[in-house]
């Protein structure tokens, strides 16, 4: 479903209620001419006003009397359509706004509603937009706040994997994460699937390339290994990525040899060290070494 049928299938619920407030339905009616027009500006007022006004109605109390019930649930029905149609129009207007607008309608639906289902949509714009703004430093913070109504959404734990590469069992807690979230996200209308398949892929290769170095970190040795070989073969052209995969498969399979007594994969082990010592990373020298121990131990096995 597109943007406009969306907005659509919010304006065919709402229309056919009546007995509403008079500034309630204004305010929706205007909102719906600024929306169509693109007007950011206007879109921006307009939408936290018929929030504020849609509010207001909804939390008005059921009348005693059950003949004017009726009267009420539609109010309050109208209400809240309105309230869900001014969080789409800052999105929707957003999304074909230039950088800097997009990222103050979003910024506007976070403080109108931080739970907006619009929002899960949006971080992928709203990232690039503060990114394109020179505000690329604010995203961390973004998506750390995000990530409390949006624990699966893939653009923010792509971003929180990133940001805490520094602290490897919390990057593999979210590598994990984003892991089950790729698992489960569906491709969305509008999005070829040739472009769904390399989103997909360059975000499960990262999930994976840092879950395995964090299960290496934390001698998981076997379940580092599933993960950095899965990552391996969609590296070609990422060197430094490369080299840190082969370096922990290096040390994976070493430490995994020795546990199973198997002098094959200690040299398996030996010539992933070799790789990632050919590729110039702050990994070559240790790898280098690496490999010469590996090697070492090996001929003393049988």
């Amino acid at each position: 479903m597109n943007l406009r049928t969306l907005g659509c299938a919010v304006l065919l619920v709402a229309s056919p209620l009546i007995a509403v407030a008079d500034d309630l339905e204004d305010a929706f009616n205007s909102l719906k001419e600024a929306e169509s027009k693109k007007d950011a500006a206007l879109v921006k007022k307009l939408a936290a006003e018929a929030c504020a006004v849609a509010r207001q109605v909804a939390s008005q109390p059921a009348p005693p009397d059950a003949a004017e019930k009726e009267a009420w649930t539609k109010r309050i029905g109208f209400a809240r359509d309105v309230e869900l149609y001014s969080e789409y129009a800052l999105f929707a207007t957003a999304l074909q706004a230039p950088p800097a607008t997009a990222v103050d309608l979003l910024s506007a639906l976070e403080h109108q509603n931080p739970k907006s289902k619009y929002l899960n949509d949006a971080y992928a714009r709203y990232f690039q937009a503060l990114n394109q703004t020179g505000a690329g430093a604010r995203i961390t913070a973004v998506a750390e706040k995000a990530i409390a109504h949006f624990p699966e959404n893939v653009d923010l734990l792509l971003v929180l994997v990133e940001a805490s590469r520094q602290q490897p069992a919390r990057a593999g807690s979210y590598a994990e994460r984003l892991l089950a979230a790729l698992a489960r996200s569906k491709k969305p209308e509008g999005v070829s699937q040739a472009d769904w398949d390399r989103r997909q892929t360059a975000a499960r290769t990262r999930a994976l390339l840092i879950a395995g170095v964090a299960h290496s970190d934390k001698k998981e040795w076997f379940q580092a290994d599933t993960d950095l070989r899965a990552a391996l073969p969609h590296l070609k052209g990422d060197d430094q990525s490369l080299a840190a995969a082969l370096f922990h498969l290096g040390l994976v399979n070493y430490q995994i040899g020795r546990l199973t007594l198997s002098r094959a994969r200690i040299l398996e082990a030996a010539r992933f060290s070799d790789q990632a010592a050919q590729i110039k990373s702050p990994l070559a020298e240790q790898a280098w070494r690496n490999a010469g121990v590996m090697r070492t131990e090996a001929a003393k096995m049988r």
